[in-house]
């Protein structure tokens, strides 16, 4: 799914979906190893519907990762190997 975020100067890029990993650990490391080859990103956590503790509250749960649209390619080739 692809969003649309303003990038800071005005203009909207679009957002979409790299990858859903475990949880926010996972999607930082991956984050960190974007951001490394120039690659800008950012993570969301996945449906929450699953309950947790505190009230809806979960320490752990699938994870989003998400990058600029025209950065997806180069995105995918530095994934890890499942």
């Amino acid at each position: 799914m692809a969003t649309s975020s303003p990038d800071g100067y005005g203009a909207t890029v679009d957002v979409v979906t790299l990858t859903v990993v475990r949880d926010e650990m996972e999607a930082e490391i991956l984050c960190g190893l974007l951001r490394e080859n120039g690659i800008e990103c950012s993570y969301r956590r996945g449906d929450m519907s699953g309950g947790g503790l505190g009230g809806g509250f979960a320490l752990a749960g699938p994870t989003e990762v998400l990058v600029n649209e025209s950065d997806l390619e180069t995105a995918r080739a530095l994934l890890p190997d499942s």
